[in-house]
């Protein structure tokens, strides 16, 4: 079939779009192949650099590492949500008073550095690391996630909030029962996406001495018995953040999907048919007129 926007490739189009995918692919190849090799060739496929990671000890030094970062991040998450919610609440108010002192907080907390944040609240404060980390990222994903639900909000078309006010609802029955749950969809990949950004900052943690999963790999991949095996450690801590980072996309995936199918369920009330009435013909007009 023809398209509006471009025309549809010929034969020796088509032959030149494989020849190019199979240039591009041995490329890549190529690269892989170069990137092995130099690997094998400074020996970090070597067992005296893989045999840490059969000790028991270091398997629990993982594990509970990565127990630390799902501890950090989760806390991180719900406060970061309820940071949002208070302060996107906040900006959109009709008391200026409140709306300016939330925009003001939002925007300091969204232009600092997330690691300024966290190194001043542990050395200026002298809050212990876990909760530093906590602060920190709270801090900042949770102004980011202020904007995302006030921008969410303001994507819902005005006329729902209007139609809402003209039945008498109150302004918080319009927010929590009209706006909010209209603009989840909207805020859902975005939310997600700031939860992974939190995700991944859990790892500024070791530089403040927080035994997360990252600190776990860095107290391996620096042991000199093991002759310095830092590629081997990236090689099994980055899978697992990646994997983290996918669930969680996965999860909003499934979310969103569940939102549309309740979305569909729901079936407009048929208009009730107005029963007929006859017409009198009008005077001097008969009835087969």
């Amino acid at each position: 079939m023809s398209s509006a926007l471009y025309d549809q490739p010929g034969p020796a189009a088509l032959r030149r779009h494989r020849l190019y995918g199979a240039l591009a692919s041995l490329v890549l190849a190529g690269i892989v192949a170069w990137i092995v090799y130099k690997l094998v060739d400074t020996g970090q496929f070597a067992a005296e650099k893989w045999s840490p990671f059969t000790y028991v000890g270091i398997q629990e030094l993982l594990w509970r590492g990565l127990q630390h970062t799902l501890k950090a991040f989760a806390w991180a998450a719900v406060l970061s949500l309820v940071f949002g919610a208070v302060f996107a609440a906040g900006r959109l108010s009709d008391h200026r008073v409140i709306r300016w002192a939330s925009t003001v907080v939002v925007e300091f907390f969204r232009a600092m550095p997330v690691l300024v944040m966290i190194f001043f609240i542990f050395i200026a404060l002298k809050v212990e690391p876990q909760w530093a980390l906590i602060s920190g990222l709270t801090l900042y994903n949770g102004s980011v996630l202020a904007e995302v639900f006030r921008a969410g909000v303001h994507a819902v078309p005005r006329g729902q909030g209007e139609a809402a006010y003209a039945l008498g609802m109150r302004k918080t029955q319009v927010m929590s029962h009209v706006l909010i749950p209209q603009g989840v969809r909207t805020m859902l990949p975005a939310i997600i996406s700031q939860l992974v950004v939190a995700l991944k900052d859990t790892s500024l943690g070791f530089l403040i001495s927080y035994e997360e999963f990252l600190y776990a790999g860095k107290q391996i991949a620096t042991n000199l018995d093991y002759s310095l095996p830092f590629i081997p450690v990236v090689m099994v801590i980055a899978p697992i953040y990646i994997g983290m980072c996918m669930l969680l996309s996965g999860l909003a995936k499934w979310v969103e999907s569940r939102g549309r199918r309740s979305k569909r369920r729901v079936r407009p009330i048929g208009r009730r048919r107005t029963p007929a009435v006859a017409v009198p013909p009008m005077p001097g007009q008969s009835g087969s007129d």
